[in-house]
């Protein structure tokens, strides 16, 4: 990902812009859980996912700790990528993408990418508790730090958001972007504005 450069930059978005079928749909992230179908779309709408069932529609999201989640249909129909981090898990971005693709959750694919990992991402009591409140299970996904603090594995969440929306085939999850600074920008790791693309179409 980090190989084509900044996505912050144009000299980033012209090297990616070469290996698609289109220039990809940029949305205006604002951490939440809004969707919007990217055919529909214009440049810089506000949401943090979109989805298309049409062909060469380009649906992206920039990330540098977040995490980017690519959905697809295993029958071709319909594809979905969400910027997933932790405000936007709690708020139900996954979920709302998989609702807004139309199509049964058994039959939809994902993939979990790049991110912060749980060793490497400390948050505080408020966040566990905003995470409660919505779902009692989501305990497991934190462990204690330090006083007040908890480290967050925002892998686990988001599994456990795919598997009570239907979605068993879930791949990715592997990765921690504040431990590989070689690979992957993290705003975490370096207070920088740098940003990573993830990318999905229908071809």
């Amino acid at each position: 990902m980090r190989a084509l450069g900044d996505m912050k930059s144009e000299v980033g978005r012209l090297r990616l812009r070469a290996l698609l079928p289109a220039e990809p749909v940029w949305l205006r992230q604002v951490h939440g859980a809004d969707v919007v179908d990217a055919a529909c779309a214009s440049a810089g709408t506000a949401a943090d996912a979109s989805y298309t069932h049409g062909k060469n529609i380009v649906c992206a999201v920039t990330v540098a700790d977040c995490m980017p989640v690519l959905l697809a249909d295993e029958r071709g129909e319909v594809v979905g990528v969400a910027h997933a981090g932790w405000r936007g898990l709690c708020a139900g971005v996954i979920e709302a993408t998989i609702a807004a693709m139309g199509v049964p959750a058994g039959r939809i694919l994902a993939w979990l990418g790049p991110a912060i990992g749980p060793a490497d991402y400390e948050v505080g009591e408020e966040v566990r508790a905003a995470f409660l409140q919505r779902d009692a299970k989501s305990e497991s996904a934190f462990t204690p730090a330090r006083p007040g603090h908890w480290r967050l594995d925002l892998y686990a969440v988001a599994r456990q958001r795919l598997a009570a929306s239907g979605v068993a085939r879930v791949s990715g999850g592997g990765f921690c972007t504040a431990a590989d600074a070689a690979r992957f920008f993290s705003y975490r790791r370096d207070k920088a504005s740098e940003r990573m693309a993830a990318a999905i179409w229908l071809a």
